[in-house]
């Protein structure tokens, strides 16, 4: 099961052990997790489906980190009045602990993340509490993994909702379920910990296309984002991290494009990405289907004629590259053309037709066409059904590490040091070598290598740079749209976290709300 990729059929697993009393049983028909971590592969099932919260990390991360920061809006439409308001809000910075509770909201994002936590622990207290045999090679695996995998979560709560409770053990009662929340240090102290225990159980990739799976180089990539996205931090030990990444089998493919192509999953760039396949078995994704404009002939840019026209957040429009983000790219960058398009046509109210997709290099509109941006880089049809591809979504990339290196080399004040590693990632995409480095260069190459990838957001906090920057993005749109409120983009240090959901607040008296909700 470890050399092949990984594709995530759920399994339900009672969080709680069978009760003595009769009147506590479950189902036969149910499994538990008393019942059920017999062996090695139901351990490793178990393992699936713990990754596949990955998903909701993957899919809220479109507007919570892309939309939230200047690389991306939505383009507004009347249908989109209802139920998706509460998107909406997150981009122009009007959410709070209400709209954080409603469907397609923060709240998705923060449930999502402790189910995953729920998983990894249930593994992880099973693992403990059994007596199966199992060779310390597989042991090693599955307990890297989990680990991994919680410090994932974590992490991802960390950065978008502050210090959140620490739930290390399998739930069994009541009382274990409704805990305080820990401080941000804590939490922080608890990822470094995971990560650092997991790392050597993990294996390093020597083949290509890789599982699927955790490795040892996606560990100390996310264990140098800890260390350099913590209150205190520390740039020296997650140089540490990444020169050991260097020293793996990584490398930049030749043409950035090729990156995401489906056929090359999990490719030797690849440090870690979310899964998906296309077909009949609920395991594909749709992110292109949501990134073009509603368009009345999909066909024209997907090959394949379907509706993306009806509201909502299952329509298209959503998550579209600002005009400053494309003006923002240096004159030769490759990676504009291969990230970006130009759907070109006619408009009829709200209904969009199609005429020509183009390039956005160099590109003027016509005097009696309308246009939209959109992401090119999901763009691999044709397509056989609609909302229905095989895109992974990437998460961690080789060509990133070397930027977080050049980061943390940067911040250390040894800049010199720092210009291989950033000019190895321009050289790929067709620009000349800087000769001096700051940590502005730093933050616009990890804009453009990593567009709409859910990284821009938290890198913004992490150069301290996201109140400034999202301000002027957001006097930039006021211009632009009319419609948006005089209070929207009224940004504070409050908002760099996003509310606790109300429900979490209702059910769990032990939880208090962040500060400014």
């Amino acid at each position: 099961m470890k050399n092949r990729i990984i594709y995530i059929f759920t399994i339900f697993l009672s969080l709680s052990a069978c009760s003595d009393d009769f009147l506590d049983l479950a189902p036969e028909t149910s499994i538990s997790s008393a019942s059920f971590f017999e062996n090695e592969d139901q351990f490793n099932q178990a393992l699936i489906g713990a990754y596949s919260n990955l998903r909701g990390v993957a899919f809220m991360g479109i507007y919570m980190d892309e939309m939230r920061s200047d690389n991306t809006f939505f383009t507004r439409y009347a249908a989109d009045r209802g139920s998706e308001a509460s998107v909406e809000a997150i981009a122009t910075f009007q959410d709070d602990s209400f709209t954080s509770s409603q469907p397609n909201s923060a709240g998705n994002r923060y449930g999502n993340a402790y189910q995953g936590i729920a998983k990894a622990n249930t593994i992880l207290s099973q693992l403990e509490a059994n007596k199966i045999e199992m060779d310390k090679a597989s042991m090693d695996a599955i307990t890297g993994e989990a680990l991994f995998l919680r410090a994932f979560y974590y992490f991802d709560l960390v950065t978008h909702f502050g210090g959140v409770p620490l739930q290390l053990e399998e739930v069994t009662t009541e009382k274990d379920a409704f805990l305080p929340k820990n401080s941000v240090e804590d939490v922080y102290g608890q990822i470094i910990n995971d990560l650092v225990t997991a790392i050597p159980k993990l294996s390093v990739p020597t083949t290509f296309p890789q599982s699927g799976r955790a490795t040892k180089g996606a560990a100390k990539m996310l264990l140098a984002y800890a260390y350099m996205s913590k209150p205190t931090k520390d740039y020296a030990a997650a140089e540490t991290e990444l020169r050991d990444i260097t020293k793996m089998s990584y490398a930049l493919l030749d043409n950035y494009g090729d990156v995401f192509d489906p056929a090359q999953k999990n490719n030797q760039e690849s440090i870690f990405e979310v899964q998906y396949k296309s077909g009949n078995e609920g395991q594909h994704s749709d992110f292109i289907w949501r990134f073009i404009p509603k368009t009345t002939n999909s066909e024209v840019i997907l090959g394949l004629r379907g509706t993306n026209l009806r509201g909502g957040i299952t329509s298209g429009g959503w998550n579209v590259p600002t005009q400053e983000l494309v003006d923002s790219y240096e004159t030769g960058d490759l990676r504009l053309p291969a990230s970006i398009a130009v759907a070109e046509g006619t408009l009829d109210g709200e209904a969009f037709t199609t005429e020509s997709v183009l390039s956005p290099v160099g590109y003027t509109p016509a005097p009696d066409k309308v246009n939209y941006y959109f992401i090119k880089k999901y763009l691999h049809p044709p397509y056989a059904v609609e909302w229905n591809t095989d895109d992974n979504w990437p998460v961690y990339r080789y060509s990133g590490a070397l930027l977080l290196l050049a980061e943390s080399l940067v911040q250390q004040n040894r800049a010199s040091e720092a210009l291989p590693y950033i000019n190895e990632v321009r050289d790929r995409a067709g620009l000349d070598d800087l000769t001096a480095v700051t940590i502005e260069d730093v933050a616009l190459e990890m804009r453009h290598e990593l567009a709409f990838e859910n990284h821009r957001w938290l890198d913004l906090i992490r150069f301290g740079k996201a109140i400034e920057t999202m301000t002027a993005e957001g006097d930039r749109l006021k211009a632009i749209n009319g419609w948006l409120l005089p209070t929207s983009f009224n940004i504070t240090e409050n908002r760099l976290i996003y509310a606790i959901p109300d429900r979490e607040i209702q059910i769990n008296n032990n939880l208090t709300q962040n500060i400014g909700y």
